[in-house]
This record gives C-alpha cells, structure tokens and sequence, in this order.
C-alpha cells in the first residue's frame, strides 16, 4: 500500500500537482478525494480544494495553487492503476483481518467475565494508528490470555499479538523469566576463555518477539512514566544501543511474569523513578564518603 501511494506521489508531481507540500499524507481524506476527483475528470483547482477535509491546515487558495499542473494522460494512467492495487490491496488486509478475528475467536477464554468491546483495555492509548486490524485486536488478546500487556508501556496492540503468537501463553517452557529472556537473546552472552573475556554481547537469535520488544523499548524516548525514565537514564549513561536491549530484557520480564502468573502491570510514574534514582545516588555518595572518613550533608531547600 505504501509503495501504491509513493508512486501516486510521484506521477502526480512529475504532472506538477504539488499536493504534498499542503497534505502530509495522499492516502488520508483529503489526498483520496483529490486524486479520485482527478480520476473522475475535474480539472478546476478550486472545485478540487472544495474537497479539504476541516483538520488540513492549508487553506483552500493554498490546495488550489497546488493543484494547477499540466495533465498527462501517461501519468494519470499511472495514478489510476495504482489506485485499483491500493484498493486491492485493502481488500486483502480485510480479509485477512476477518480471517484472524475468526482464528482468535476459536480459542478458549481465559477470563470468568467477558471483555467489554466498547470498553478497550488500550483506553489509555487512544490513538489509533491505520495498520490496526478494524476490530478489537486488544480485547481479544485479553481474553485469551487473562491479561492485558498493552498496559505495559510502550507495548500496543501489535506488538502484544508478535509475543503471543511467538512465544504463546505456556510460560512454563521456561523455568525463570532469566531463562526466558535467554531464550529471546535479551541478556549478556560473554564469551570467557581461562577468566578472561574475550568479547562481550547479547546472543544472535532470530526471533521476531525480540524484535517486536526491541521496536516497543525505542519508543519509551517521550514516555513519561516509569519505564520511559528508566529508559532515557540507560540511553544516556549507555548510549542507545545498549539502552534499546537492556529495556527489551525489562518488557521480556514483565511479559513473562504477566502471562506465567497473571500480574497486572501498574505505572509508578516517571516522578517516583527520577526520586528514587536520586536517592541511590546519594546513599553511593555517603557510603564513598565515609570509606574517605567524610560526611555528607544535605543542603536545605
């Protein structure tokens, strides 16, 4: 879909239509009505700018002088055909949509009171992005699991159904949640040769709820809550690398103890993080201070 709508894009700007310097995006409500007015035969820019949904913020005159190219009929040939497969395509990922609703419907519940679909356990992540599937993905992930792990930051809807479908909802292949993050290749691997380490490094694994804990680890940069703290603290004394695995190993854990005993997962907050960070450092400061044979004394506020 992506690739139908670059090349929309580009014949659209080799024909002068310049509609990207006033809408972000050509496949959202104002991009499709334009290029299938166009389609359709309208050539008036003004009557073409009509058509701006009210959350653009380019006004009308702006839409139209973008709209006033030179219209090729080799090139609309293009847009058009590239519309039918964006088309197809969507036709393909709802059926494919539909076709994973019905596969997570055939497994048991593991909840005693059934989930209300109008009431999503991802409430607190309103937004919605357009690769979602077009129903409650987060409900029935729920329900078969017995938890919700779209409560752990950074972790949505997407990134919950990669780690069920990986690793499943048996947590006792795993001894520990340390054998499990093992498992992922999420902890240190050092390679040790007579107590001495010749490399250091996490393990190569090929595993696509690594990765799916890698992605939803990088976006904790801008999370304010505890997890998103504790991940810029890491990315600055580590650097981000290093940062992105040592967070993946914590949502691992969690997910592990979520699904292996049913915890629920609660935000301490970013503020509790940042204290008790601050407190660490100041007993490290008083137990170094007295191995000098000094004393630390806070300042007053």
């Amino acid at each position: 879909m992506a690739t139908c709508i670059q090349r929309m894009q580009k014949a659209l700007t080799q024909m002068n239509i310049q509609l990207a310097n006033v809408i972000s995006d050509l496949s959202g409500t104002t991009g499709q009505a334009i290029v299938r007015a166009i389609l359709n035969g309208e050539r008036d820019p003004h009557k073409l700018a009509e058509l701006r949904d009210r959350r653009i913020h380019a006004t009308k005159e702006e839409i139209a002088k973008s709209l006033q190219g030179n219209w090729r009929p080799e090139l609309l040939f293009i847009v058009r055909q590239q519309l039918e497969m964006y088309e197809a395509y969507q036709r393909q990922i709802a059926e494919c949509d539909l076709k994973l609703r019905e596969h997570l419907e055939s497994f048991a519940s593991a909840l005693s009171i059934p989930v209300d679909e109008g009431n999503s356990p991802q409430s607190k992540k309103s937004k919605r992005y357009r690769y979602m599937p077009q129903f409650p993905l987060s409900n029935e992930l729920m329900r078969i699991s017995g938890v919700d792990l779209t409560q752990i930051d950074g972790v949505d809807a997407m990134t919950a159904q990669t780690l069920i479908s990986e690793v499943g909802l048996d947590m006792n292949r795993w001894k520990t949640e340390s054998h499990f993050a093992s498992w992922l290749g999420l902890c240190p691997d050092n390679r040790i040769s007579g107590d001495k380490v010749l490399s250091r490094g996490t393990r190569r694994v090929i595993n696509r709820a690594a990765t799916a804990l890698r992605i939803a680890a990088s976006t904790l940069i801008r999370s304010k809550t505890y997890l998103g703290a504790q991940y810029r603290r890491l990315r600055t004394r580590l650097g981000a690398p290093k940062a992105i695995t040592a967070m993946a190993h914590r949502l691992a854990r969690l997910v592990y103890r979520m699904l292996k005993y049913g915890q629920k997962y609660v935000d301490k907050g970013a503020d509790y993080y940042e204290q008790k960070s601050r407190q660490q450092q100041i007993d490290f400061l008083k137990k170094k201070a007295a191995q000098l044979g000094l004393q630390v004394t806070l300042a007053q506020p």
